[in-house]
């Protein structure tokens, strides 16, 4: 018996062949907005609930209060980045000046040991590749395409509708979304504590770290404490490598100048203190918001900063969580 498959199916699978089609060919030309769509989201979500409260417990008009709180987020988050990002530019040259004090230091160390075990750790061809990459590799990552001018109009002008049109816009979502009131729940409580576990936990971590460490770098006398705090907090947002990426240089340079006193001091403080913040600030991040797993950290910065630029440090680790989520969704609507 001859089996016919059904015009209706015919029609839609060709309509959705055309809808697959479309939104590649959307997605290759418009990937540029995806940063601004993440950055506006992450901005929505920490700014609803306060959205909310102007405007249905203190009766504001949805307009000023989207203006008000935009401003705020531009003032408080963007401004203190944008500034950041500028001295950060004027002082490449300071850290590619001084990438030769660094390499010098680390040759020291490792020839002292090499005549006194007899075996070759590394050779100088290799020292060399390490010191070029790393002068390389510094600019590469606070060249962000983020901070390009478009995306942060953007990211606002999308930020704008999502605080608007913000209970609507979730409603629509939630409603169209083909899933199971409990998989609705858990992707909404999910999607929430991704964000803020990475845009707020990972940065305020690497903040906290960076500020102690600058408190470590005044009192050790280190030069230029502003410029190496910034790299601490950089790294410190970094997985594997983490806030190392400051006072490892720094105590490298104190033994390459000779300084063994200054760069014990350095390494001891580096690794007892600053990494006991990033510890016990972890420990209480993980209480109220839950923690991300390194190896999703790791993973995620690598595709984050590939796509993105330096914001992908913390939109990375929301993308492959999000994955992963949903996976778990999928698993948990479909299960026998």
């Amino acid at each position: 018996m001859d089996k016919h498959i059904p015009n209706n199916a015919i029609r839609q699978l060709l309509i959705l062949a055309i809808i697959i089609l479309l939104g590649i060919v959307l997605f290759i030309n418009l990937k540029f907005v995806l940063p601004a769509f993440l950055g506006a989201y992450t901005l929505f979500v920490l700014m609803r609930k306060s959205m909310f409260r102007l405007v249905g417990i203190n009766h504001w008009n949805k307009n000023l209060a989207a203006a008000t709180l935009m401003l705020a987020s531009f003032i408080v988050i963007l401004m203190p980045v944008g500034l950041l990002i500028n001295m950060m530019s004027s002082k490449i040259s300071f850290a590619v000046q001084h990438s030769g004090e660094v390499l010098n230091g680390v040759k020291g160390i490792i020839n002292n040991y090499e005549k006194r075990f007899g075996i070759v750790i590394l050779s100088d061809g290799n020292i060399e590749k390490m010191a070029g990459s790393f002068t390389e590799m510094l600019p590469g990552i606070l060249g962000a395409t983020f901070n390009s001018v478009l995306s942060i109009v953007v990211m606002y002008f999308l930020l704008y509708f999502m605080l608007v049109d913000g209970k609507k816009m979730e409603a629509s979502f939630f409603e169209s979304v083909p899933l199971k009131d409990e998989n609705l729940i858990m992707l909404r409580k999910d999607l929430n504590l991704l964000v803020y576990s990475n845009a707020l936990g990972i940065p305020l971590i690497a903040l906290l770290q960076g500020i102690v460490a600058i408190i470590g770098y005044v009192i050790i006398g280190v030069d230029q404490p502003v410029f190496w705090f910034v790299i601490t907090a950089i790294g410190g947002m970094l997985p594997v490598i983490g806030a190392g990426l400051g006072y490892i240089p720094l105590a490298l340079l104190f033994f390459g100048s000779g300084d063994t006193g200054k760069g014990i001091a350095m390494l001891l403080y580096g690794f007892l203190v600053i990494g006991m913040v990033d510890n016990l600030f972890r420990m209480m991040l993980q209480k109220k918001w839950g923690d991300v797993h390194p190896i999703i950290t790791i993973f995620g910065v690598l595709a984050g900063v590939s796509i993105f630029g330096f914001i992908g440090l913390i939109f990375g680790p929301i993308l492959i969580s999000l994955f992963l989520l949903m996976i778990k969704i999928y698993l948990n609507e479909f299960s026998a």
